[in-house]
């Protein structure tokens, strides 16, 4: 996800991308260096037979109208490394990353060139928990900005303890034997193999002397038994897997063991009866690995659990033990909330956590009853819902508390906007139809304070909620109006959910459609 201009002050971005421009086709390159939008850049898909694609944050370009030859893929095959067991190559001393795709002869017929990039400064959301000597564990969907996190976490713990980057496809330092700098002082040892992945683990710390190390993408078993093995050795542990939440996790037969695991226990009918149970019971295998989990739904914003075998414990009970959230808005500000967990009932009756929300604690409020005219109703409810704010809709402008209405309609004195005047009802005029533009009305008339309300926040969440929808089987969704820089934020989000987005509509009521692919 790329940050916003506010947060690249506050951050230092690098991916040279000119390093990958070069070792593309001449006409790919002309097009991209045209459209320039470097920042903006996530991969350039070259297919055998098909026209050239650029992935950016807020959709697909087609840069040329010509269709991919052999001689384009070998052109990009002979500038860049060569490709490992696990179809990947890069280019030295560069984060960019070029993925294969083979034919049954082993011939390469499709290249995925994605650009990688350095992020400086994005480890503060976390840099607490990072520097506490804990083992860590980052959690999240691919291209959700793991690597990233973990690429700056190798770079800040470097410059105080002794640091092994175990780099299995050259992601976290690049490609070629002179590590990037984005991983600071750290050292790294590449892997030949996806499959030895786990001996490097082990090997780094009987040979290296590490304080800390650092593993991305632990996915097979064998890799989480040897970082079983270095967290009992005192060393830190600072790693990624995929998934969505703890929940994922747990799921997984093959990582489970990564937070304690799962094993079925049958009780004694007098324990049963006391814990109120039945016989057999799930309970935690064993201690967890990592100390602490941290599900990242996009670079800016997280789930932190400080303690995992808490969490799992009250997992395996049916409950949920909150974490804590921690995003950072568009102004650079970081913000702490804690997680808050409603309960549903299955079919079973048996009481387990549902998926969160994020609540920010207010003092209780009397409902304002508010008269909506010629404005969405439905919008006006979700921005009441998002600023947590209770509101009353009424048909009738002399039960209302204050009438919400248009500039257009207010202009025109309307008959109930006439009659809300004369009898000393409020009325709130909005620039436009659309949920920010009501939540700013909300504020005023709830007096909330500025960090009451975040626009971007309350944007991600829109697009958030639409995404689950979708995911639920909703056809599309479609999100409220935003800016340009906003509807970039919610593009990448629904693509890290492998979901399709467009924009639609013409400024200032351009808005992003969500829906599946």
């Amino acid at each position: 996800m790329p940050i916003t201009d506010e947060q690249r002050q506050q951050y230092r971005m690098t991916d040279d991308l000119m390093a990958l421009l070069e070792v593309v086709p001449s006409d790919v390159q002309a097009a991209l260096k045209q459209i320039n939008r470097g920042d903006e850049l996530l991969e350039i898909v070259l297919d055998l037979g098909r026209k050239p694609e650029a992935r950016f944050t807020d959709g697909e370009v087609t840069l040329s109208e010509a269709e991919v030859s052999d001689d384009d893929i070998d052109y990009v095959v002979q500038r860049i490394g060569e490709f490992t067991d696990d179809n990947r190559a890069g280019i030295e001393r560069t984060l960019h990353r070029i993925s294969a795709i083979r034919n049954r002869q082993g011939r390469v017929v499709g290249l995925t060139c994605r650009v990688g990039r350095a992020v400086y400064g994005t480890i503060d959301i976390i840099q607490d928990v990072i520097e506490s000597g804990q083992n860590i564990l980052l959690l999240g969907r691919p291209g959700v900005g793991k690597t990233t996190l973990l690429r700056e976490a190798a770079r800040v713990l470097a410059e105080k303890k002794r640091v092994v980057v175990v780099d299995t496809s050259n992601e976290i330092a690049g490609d070629g034997d002179i590590p990037h700098p984005g991983i600071g002082r750290a050292r790294r040892m590449q892997v030949a193999t996806p499959m030895l992945q786990h001996e490097v683990m082990i090997e780094a710390v009987e040979n290296h002397m590490p304080e800390v190390i650092i593993i991305d993408e632990i996915g097979r078993e064998l890799e989480a038994e040897a970082a079983r093995t270095i967290a009992e050795r005192g060393v830190q542990l600072v790693g990624t897997a995929h998934g969505g939440s703890l929940n994922n996790l747990l799921m997984n037969p093959t990582l489970c063991d990564l937070v304690g695991g799962i094993d079925s226990v049958t009780l004694s009918d007098e324990e049963a009866r006391r814990r109120g149970t039945q016989k057999t019971v799930l309970e935690r295998k064993s201690p967890p690995t990592f100390d602490v989990l941290v599900e990242i739904q996009y670079r800016w914003k997280m789930t932190m659990h400080h303690n995992v075998t808490q969490a799992v414990d009250a997992f395996l009970r049916g409950q949920r033990v909150p974490g804590d959230v921690r995003y950072r808005a568009a102004t650079g500000h970081l913000h702490i909330e804690k997680e808050s967990v409603k309960k549903q009932k299955p079919a079973d009756g048996v009481e387990v956590a549902a998926s969160p929300d994020i609540e920010i604690e207010r003092q209780s409020r009397a409902t304002v009853r508010v008269y909506p005219y010629g404005i969405s109703q439905n919008r006006l409810r979700q921005a009441a819902s998002s600023l947590q704010v209770p509101v009353e809709l009424v048909d009738d402008v002399r039960k209302a508390n204050v009438l919400m209405t248009l500039k257009s309609y207010y202009r025109k004195r309307v008959q109930p906007i006439a009659d809300a005047e004369s009898s000393g009802v409020p009325v709130y005029v909005l620039r436009s139809n659309t949920a920010v533009q009501m939540q700013s009305s909300l504020a005023d008339i709830f007096d909330l304070s500025a960090q009451d309300v975040d626009p971007f926040a309350t944007a991600m969440r829109e697009a958030h909620e639409a995404i689950s929808k979708v995911l639920d089987g909703a056809r599309a969704v479609e999100l409220s109006p935003q800016s340009a820089a906003v509807r970039r934020h919610q593009h990448e989000m629904a693509r890290q959910y492998h979901l399709v987005s467009h924009s639609r509509g013409r400024e200032p009521r351009r808005r992003v459609r969500i829906y599946q692919g």
